[in-house]
C-alpha cells in the first residue's frame, strides 16, 4: 500500500500571529507499534489558545502544529500496532490516542502514573521542523508515535465527543477521581465556565450532587452551564467578594462541600478556600499559567480542608472519558458544546475566537479544506 509522503499543516511559526498551511514531510517507513492516521476532528483546547497567545511558552518550541485532542482513520500501521487493551490496529479503524510515555522513567515504574513519566510527549511539543514533523491534530494526517497510548473507538461515540475525551473530559474525569469523587447529596462548586468547567458541571449533576454552582462568565456559558446541570450560577463580575458571599448564600452559609478549580485565574485560590465548607475538598486542575494569589494555610488548617492537585489525565482516564460519553449519550446535550466544523484553512479564525470566548470548542476538519 502506497502512504502519503507530506502532510498538509496548519503551523504556528510565530504567538499571536495566524497559522501557516504547510507541507510537512511523512516517515517513509513506519515505526513497529506506530501508526499512521488521517485525521477527522480536532477539538481545540485551551491549552493550545495558551500556546498560540503565548501565555504557555518555552524557548525552542516553535515552529509546532497545535491540536492534541484528535480522532482519525489509521491509514497505515508499523509491526505490532495495537490499541491499549491489546487489539490489533489495521487500516480503516477509528482511533484516538493519548500522549506518549516511555515506560522506564521512575513515573512510568515506581509510581506507576504516566501522566508523571518524565518523558512524556504531547503531539503539540513536537517541533514541525524535525522528525518526526507531524504528530498533532491541525493536520490532515498525523503520526501516532510507538509510545502514545492508542484507542478503538466505539461506533456510538461521535468525533467530537472522543476528540473532547482525549484532554478536556479526561482531565475533569481524573480531578474529580483524585478528589474522592461527589458524595451524594453534596454541594459542589464548579470555579470555570469554559468546557472544562461546563464538562465538570455535568459530571458533578451526573454524579448525584445535591447542589451545583458554576462560577464563572461569560452570562451566556453560564446560561450553558445551567443546561448541564448546574443548579445556580455566580458570574465573576462582582469581584472576588461578591462571588464568595453569593456561594455562602447559596449553600445557607456552609461552603462547598467540594471545590473544583478549572478556571486558573490569580484568584481562584483564595476565593475557594473561602467558598469550602469545614472538611471541604479543594481540587486544582486549571493552574496552569503565572502563580496564583497567595492563600491562608491557616484557613486550610483551621477548616481542615483537604488540597490536591490534578494534572491532565493518562490513558486509562481517556478511556473511562469515551464510557462515559457512551453511558450518558443522552442525559446530556453535549452537542452543544461544539460549534460547526471548519477546514484547517479557518484554524486561524477558530483560535482567535475561541481566545476572545466566542466560542466554547472549535471543530476543525481537514477534510473541509
Amino acid at each position: 500500500m502506497t502512504i502519503p509522503s507530506t502532510t498538509r499543516a496548519a503551523v504556528l511559526t510565530a504567538h499571536g500571529e495566524p497559522l501557516t498551511l504547510q507541507d510537512l514531510p511523512l516517515p517513509a517507513t513506519l515505526e513497529p507499534g506506530a501508526a499512521l492516521v488521517r485525521i477527522g476532528c480536532t477539538t481545540l483546547c485551551g491549552t493550545d489558545i495558551e500556546i498560540w497567545s503565548g501565555k504557555m511558552t518555552f524557548p525552542g518550541m516553535l515552529p509546532m502544529v497545535l491540536g492534541h485532542e484528535m480522532v482519525g482513520e489509521v491509514v497505515a500501521v508499523g509491526d505490532g500496532a495495537h490499541d491499549t487493551l491489546g487489539w490489533a490496529l489495521k487500516p480503516g479503524d477509528r482511533i484516538g490516542w493519548s500522549e506518549s510515555t516511555c515506560g522506564e522513567c521512575f513515573g512510568c515504574t515506581v509510581l506507576r502514573e504516566p501522566v508523571h513519566c518524565s518523558r512524556r510527549g504531547y503531539g503539540f511539543l513536537q517541533r514541525s521542523d524535525v522528525p518526526p514533523y507531524a504528530t498533532a491534530g491541525l493536520a490532515d494526517h498525523a503520526y501516532v508515535t510507538p509510545g502514545a497510548a492508542k484507542l478503538l473507538l466505539p461506533d456510538e461515540v461521535k468525533d467530537t465527543w472522543a476528540s473532547m475525551a482525549g484532554c478536556a473530559a479526561k482531565t475533569v474525569l481524573r480531578a474529580f477521581q483524585r478528589a474522592g469523587g461527589v458524595r451524594p447529596g453534596s454541594r459542589v462548586v464548579i470555579q470555570g465556565s469554559g468546557a472544562l468547567g461546563i464538562f465538570a458541571t455535568a459530571v458533578a449533576h451526573l454524579s448525584g450532587a445535591a447542589t451545583v454552582i458554576t462560577v464563572g462568565a461569560p452570562a451566556d456559558r453560564l446560561a450553558t452551564a445551567r443546561r448541564f446541570g448546574a443548579d445556580a450560577v455566580v458570574d465573576i463580575a462582582g469581584g472576588s467578594d461578591a462571588t464568595v458571599q453569593r456561594v455562602l448564600e447559596l449553600t445557607d452559609g456552609q461552603g462547598a462541600d467540594l471545590v473544583l478549580d478549572v478556571a486558573g485565574a490569580p484568584s481562584v485560590g483564595p476565593e475557594a478556600l473561602a467558598m469550602a465548607a469545614q472538611r471541604g475538598t479543594f481540587a486544582i486542575v486549571g493552574s496552569t499559567g503565572p502563580a496564583g494569589d497567595a492563600v491562608a494555610l491557616s484557613t486550610i488548617m483551621g477548616k481542615e480542608l483537604t488540597v490536591v492537585g490534578s494534572l491532565n489525565g493518562d490513558i486509562a482516564d481517556y478511556y473511562r472519558a469515551i464510557e462515559f460519553f457512551r453511558a450518558f449519550a443522552g442525559r446530556m446535550p453535549w452537542d452543544e458544546l461544539f460549534s460547526a466544523p471548519v477546514g484547517l484553512a479557518d484554524a486561524s479564525q477558530k483560535i482567535a475566537t475561541m481566545a476572545s470566548l466566542g466560542e466554547i470548542k472549535a471543530v476543525i476538519d481537514p477534510r473541509l479544506g
